[in-house]
């Protein structure tokens, strides 16, 4: 079945009116409404935050620690074949494929501010490695996947790479890659996403290698 474009968006609660306090009576202070919001500035004195994954900078520091809004329990085991994928939503961003990345980068941005801890997160790219996972790589892969086995950030990894486990949400950046590996890949990006699969690519090309593979 063809896939409708769709973009994750984010739901924002809106307030209601506000009572008038009665005479004599005074208001009470309104309570913080829970949810995500802007980072803490670190204190004055303290060395600044390493940048978020897909972002590497010149120097190489431990992950960012996300803030407590966003901190939720380790997702749990790689979800296999035998997964219920249809219990997985489908969302598809349309992008060429040399955009696919950035538009896969904006989804998770997305994904975050909208209350998804960075740990729920797993990105798959069928082309070229994500700029991330590249550098990463340059400093081993036992380095590598000692961050993936951590699972406490989002983590970035080639669409056939059988040692990614599944997550609640899996981004998938269609940049390139054969037919018949995009046709496997997408699948396979089912198969681990417990809740959602993001898809970024070209809506034809994406809609008929699904209608090949089903």
């Amino acid at each position: 079945m063809p896939l409708i474009p769709e973009e994750p968006q984010i739901h924002e609660s809106v307030p209601g009116p506000r009572a008038t306090p009665a005479a004599g009576r005074t208001a009470p202070t309104p309570r913080p409404v829970p949810g995500p919001g802007p980072r803490p500035a670190p204190p004055r004195g303290a060395p600044a935050s390493s940048a978020r994954p897909g972002k590497p900078g010149p120097s190489r520091g431990p992950a960012p620690t996300p803030p407590a809004q966003r901190t939720a329990p380790k997702p749990s085991a790689a979800a296999g074949a035998g997964t219920a994928a249809s219990e997985a939503q489908l969302q598809l961003i349309p992008a060429p494929a040399d955009g696919a990345v950035d538009a896969a980068d904006e989804a998770v941005d997305l994904l975050l501010d909208s209350g998804r801890a960075p740990s729920e997160v797993l990105v798959l790219t069928t082309g070229d490695r994500h700029p991330w996972a590249a550098h990463e790589l340059s400093f081993g892969e036992a380095s590598y996947w000692a961050q993936h086995d951590a699972a406490d950030d989002v983590f970035y990894a080639d669409a056939d790479a059988e040692r990614a486990k599944g997550r609640p949400v899996v981004v998938v950046a269609v940049n390139g890659g054969s037919d018949e590996a995009v046709a496997k890949a997408l699948p396979a990006a089912m198969a681990r996403a417990g809740a959602l699969l993001i898809v970024c690519g070209d809506p034809a090309r994406i809609n008929a290698l699904i209608g090949a593979s089903a």
